[in-house]
């Protein structure tokens, strides 16, 4: 696998369509995906247009943990309740900021194929890494295998860089197929899967059965980043890393270096706080944890609403609980 700055320049050296016909032809250049990737949140102002003086001061304090990249426009990174501009704008303004080698893997998921390429080519032209394309799931009924596999086929042809696809079933209320996944996993352009439903025998399978190609699962959430690993993943795209980002790259070094026992006790420990972040109270939980911890989190946008204060007493247990307050 290549270095993100000699993917950068092969990239750079080469015209689109040229570049279409490399990544069709050899999987020899896919990125390397392992570790671990805040999807970062989107600081609102007051008047809930997006704070880029907050974002690139959360941007600053990133860059002192050890993480693989940044996941922009993500699902905590409110992504549905931004226009096409602020998504892409977002995007640009966390690439100017990022270290060079860290990666920028942007958010192009939208309900049509269509617009996700579209989007896709936007992200890329200001300077995304990879995109990371979710399961249309508005008419989930009819999003069959066939189907998906003809959507994620056609982004992946298109796609100057290359795709992670997305599997969020408490978002989408729709699972990424296992056979669509094996089928997609052979596409030259399709890098991996962030797996956010947290079936580990899924994740195991999935590995199992792509083992034969390039393909490269990333978990996608906290709680289960050390079962992820122990069944094959090479990494994690965690909500919990805006808040406790030192110590999932602390997990990532655990497992990778084999200490289970340490990683047993850290991964505990994190599970109560992920839950309160993602599954239970959602976002605006995960954005005043990040007031807690010295991150610039704010309001989210309306609709969303901040938590009560019942909420947030029990969000409080569930860190201090644990240690981390």
């Amino acid at each position: 696998m290549l270095s993100v700055q000699m993917w950068r320049r092969a990239r750079s050296l080469l015209s689109r369509g040229a570049w279409t016909r490399v990544q069709s032809a050899s999987t020899a250049a896919r990125l390397d995906l392992s570790g671990i990737f805040p999807p970062i949140a989107t600081p609102f102002t007051t008047s809930e247009d997006v704070d880029y003086r907050r974002l690139e001061e959360n941007l600053q304090k990133y860059a002192k943990i050890p993480f693989k990249g940044l996941v922009v426009q993500g699902s905590n990174g409110e992504y549905p309740y931004l226009t096409e501009e602020e998504r892409v704008e977002v995007v640009q303004a966390v690439r100017s900021s990022l270290q060079p080698q860290k990666l920028l893997m942007a958010g192009s998921g939208c309900e049509s194929t269509k617009a996700t390429l579209q989007l896709t080519e936007k992200m890329a032209a200001v300077g995304a890494d990879v995109v990371l394309v979710v399961t249309p799931c508005f008419y989930k009924g009819k999003m069959d295998s066939q189907a998906l596999i003809q959507h994620f086929t056609k982004v992946a042809d298109s796609s100057p860089v290359p795709v992670v696809l997305y599997s969020v079933p408490a978002n989408t209320g729709l699972e990424l197929p296992v056979d669509a996944v094996v089928q997609l996993s052979q596409h030259p352009n399709i890098a991996g899967l962030k797996d956010s439903g947290g079936d580990i025998t899924r994740i195991g399978l999935i590995v199992h059965k792509t083992k034969g190609q390039d393909f490269q699962l990333l978990a996608g959430s906290a709680g289960f980043l050390m079962a992820a690993y122990s069944v094959g993943a090479v990494g994690g795209v965690c909500a919990l890393a805006n808040v406790l980002g030192q110590e999932l790259c602390e997990l990532e070094r655990l497992c990778v270096s084999g200490r289970w026992e340490e990683a047993r006790v850290l991964q505990q420990r994190l599970i109560e706080p992920n839950a309160a972040v993602t599954r239970k109270l959602g976002v605006p939980a995960l954005k005043q944890a990040m007031e807690w911890f010295g991150f610039h989190g704010g309001a989210c946008r309306s609709p969303l609403q901040p938590l009560t204060e019942a909420e947030t007493q029990q969000l409080r247990r569930d860190f201090t609980s644990n240690g981390w307050l």
